[in-house]
């Protein structure tokens, strides 16, 4: 390795003496004899060295970047809203009175809070929980002025998609509780602790919703598969099922996808997004009486991935996913204001639009106000045409606003904290598309270090999504930026095959047999390294979580020869064992994405596919991350494969969190792995010198 010193010579004089430090600490692992970053009793980890204290003190400030999360309305307030933001260990709930005041804890749970839905006209709200990691999500009903929240789900079952009634008198929901896989849909009175039943039994997932405005019927979700959905209206009292969206009459016809409906104000249509007739998803009102429908947002050729209706009918907002980055659009709803003069706020036009056509190969500009980033949880505050919602880039954490359409007042209610980084330096990231193996062209971000600071070639990570049918969309990176920032790594997050936001022809690619093609869409991007001036094809890392975690072993298996190291996220480590021991509610999902493996032919290539079939091919170190109570990838899939590699003789870093689940949730748990990965990039990516002590 090189002396420290010729390398801090090249940076800014203005570099700040905490930066030095850090950096000293990462390159060199230095740290005061004796002091080592504790382990956590919540974390099992074998074959991870002593860590320096040091690094943990170098990460403090990016591990303490917050995010708020906008949740719903305050409907027994003027002008007052719910949000999820985490001070302690794990997201809580809070209120808000106004923008920028003070954010008031009203949730103290143990574990996290996953979500809020305000019961209209109350002062009470919905949120969700599980214990774990396990996603056996549990509901309770909260009062905002205190007292303790009170259970209404039966503490063991998986419980999805709450939806309140339009007088917040009944509560609808999903539930496997019958048989622990099919999700049947169940009706509840909060105010009668005694009156709870399924309304609805079926077989396979559904979840409710919406409600009709006359509380007598539900419009729910039958999910099959991204590529296959309907959608079917049901009498709460009766039971009795309406299909809306009504299966392909063809045999062997395409799968339409129709998802999100929701009713309008009137009752007189559903508007809902589907893919029929198209490459992306469309918003879509049809008519309940006549059964006609209306495609709203003719001429955008990128999925509208979420709409929001104002309560009166008049307007519908939308996001469009452009390239991953979210564009808010305004539409006209089914009641047009009778003055010709209402409409749009100059403000916000050329912004907020309905259905200009949108062109490809460059990122879309952003709302007036807002850096080009994700937007989430559109909600129009009831009586009004202000919507709330979350919004966060590159540059700035998850934050919530609100937006007036009356007069284009655009509002900021939280700013959360950074860890007193200056976010303005982060790295933007840059939309660049490389061929594949078979000439097709694969989208994929890239986030470089500052120059001045870092001279080339630098470092790579590759970070693969996961999914599969996920989309990496370049909103803030958290404390990821200090992989950027500190050590100087080159990161790339690529859109591979199958991934989702390019149209359902590119979301198919993957599918069953297919499988292989997205892992040699990273051979590609490994050949445009190469071909990079200012990145070094010796020095490249690879990463990634759930089906990246796969992702990631499938590198490690193909295309080990041109990687350093690799880190794998509960990741699937064979198809068939996987597909075994998954929770029962999940495996005829993953079934229609990777393959049905009771038949032979697809069994014996998902078996030839699987990392763990060619585990001997791993020559280089390995960091493998799971949670213990993954209901999803469960940990024999990490057990089987960190046993196999240990044979190689390679270096093998195995985190376990005993109280995590798909992925960790707790801060004390992310910032113990944080340090882990650091360590291990720090040795075997940053590093000049192999790990076998042979030159690159």
């Amino acid at each position: 390795m090189k002396p420290l010193a010729p390398l801090v010579a090249r940076f800014a004089p203005s570099v700040a003496r905490m930066f030095l430090l850090a950096v000293a600490v990462l390159l060199h692992g230095a740290g005061v004899r004796g002091q080592t970053v504790p382990v956590p009793p919540s974390i099992r980890a074998e074959g991870v060295p002593p860590l320096p204290a040091a690094i943990a003190r170098a990460l403090v400030r990016y591990q303490n970047i917050r995010s708020a999360s906008f949740q719903d309305w305050d409907d027994a307030h003027p002008r007052a809203l719910y949000i999820t933001t985490r001070f302690g260990d794990v997201p809580q709930a809070h209120h808000l009175r106004a923008p920028g005041s003070a954010r008031r804890q009203l949730t103290f749970q143990p574990e996290r809070v996953l979500g809020l839905a305000a019961r209209p006209r109350s002062r009470h709200f919905l949120f969700s929980s599980d214990e774990g990691g396990a996603e056996n999500f549990q509901f309770f009903l909260q009062d905002r002025d205190g007292g303790d929240p009170r259970r209404i789900t039966d503490g063991n079952s998986r419980n999805l998609a709450p939806a309140w009634s339009p007088t917040g008198d009944l509560l609808a929901w999903s539930s496997n509780a019958r048989n622990g896989r099919d999700m049947d849909l169940y009706v509840a009175a909060p105010a009668d602790p005694n009156f709870q039943r399924r309304f609805k039994e079926v077989s396979g997932q559904w979840t409710v919703s919406d409600w009709s405005p006359d509380g007598s019927r539900v419009v729910a979700l039958e999910y099959l598969s991204i590529n296959e959905s309907y959608l079917h209206i049901i009498d709460v009292a009766t039971g009795k099922v309406t299909p809306l969206t009504p299966r392909p009459a063809a045999a062997g016809a395409e799968p339409v996808a129709a998802v999100s409906p929701r009713w309008s104000p009137d009752g007189k249509a559903i508007y809902y997004l589907s893919d029929r007739e198209s490459e992306f998803r469309r918003l879509i009102r049809r008519d309940l009486e006549t059964g006609k429908e209306a495609v709203l947002t003719e001429g955008i050729s990128w999925d509208v991935e979420g709409f929001e209706l104002s309560d009166d009918g008049v307007w519908i907002v939308a996001v469009v996913n452009q390239e991953g980055v979210d564009v808010l659009r305004v539409l006209q709803g089914h009641r047009v204001p009778a003055d010709s003069a209402v409409g749009l706020p100059r403000a916000l036009v050329g912004v907020l639009s309905a259905t200009e056509p949108v062109d490809s190969g460059q990122l879309p500009p952003p709302l007036a106000g807002l850096e080009p980033g994700q937007i989430a949880g559109l909600k129009f505050r009831r009586g009004s045409h202000e919507v709330g919602f979350t919004h966060s880039s590159a540059r700035t954490t998850g934050d919530v606003y609100t937006l007036n359409l009356d007069n284009g007042q655009l509002e900021r209610w939280t700013e959360s904290e950074t860890g007193g980084l200056d976010t303005s330096a982060f790295a933007l990231p840059q939309l660049i598309r490389y061929p594949s193996f078979d000439g097709r062209s694969i989208p994929a971000f890239v986030y470089r270090p500052p120059a001045g600071r870092f001279p080339a070639p630098r470092p790579v990570l590759i970070e693969i999504h996961g999914g599969p049918e996920a989309q990496f969309r370049p909103g803030f990176l958290g404390r990821l930026n200090v992989l950027i920032q500190e050590l100087g790594l080159v990161l790339i997050m690529p859109n591979v095959r199958g991934s989702a936001g390019y149209g359902k022809s590119y979301l198919k690619l993957d599918n069953g047999m297919l499988r292989e093609g997205a892992v040699q869409d990273i051979g590609g991007l490994l050949d445009w390294i190469a071909t990079q001036d200012d990145l070094d094809p010796a020095r490249v890392g690879v990463s990634g979580g759930s089906y990246g975690g796969f992702m990631s072993l499938a590198v490690q298996t193909t295309y080990n020869d041109r990687i350093r190291a690799g880190i794998d996220v509960v990741g699937i480590s064979n198809f068939v064992t996987f597909l075994k021991n998954t929770q029962e509610y999940r495996r005829d999902l993953r079934r229609a994405e990777y393959g049905d493996e009771r038949d032979p032919a697809m069994r014996e290539f998902l078996e030839r596919i699987s990392p763990l079939a060619k585990a001997d091919r791993i020559k280089t170190p390995i960091l493998v991350v799971q949670g213990q109570n993954d209901p999803r990838v469960p940990i024999s899939e990490s057990d089987q494969l960190v046993a196999a590699v240990r044979r190689n003789q390679v270096p093998v870093w195995y985190v376990v969190g005993t109280n995590e689940g798909h992925g960790f949730a707790r801060k004390v748990n992310q910032d113990y792995l944080q340090a882990v990965e650091v360590e291990f990039l720090r040795r075997y990516l940053l590093s000049e010198e192999r790990p076998d002590g042979e030159g690159s």
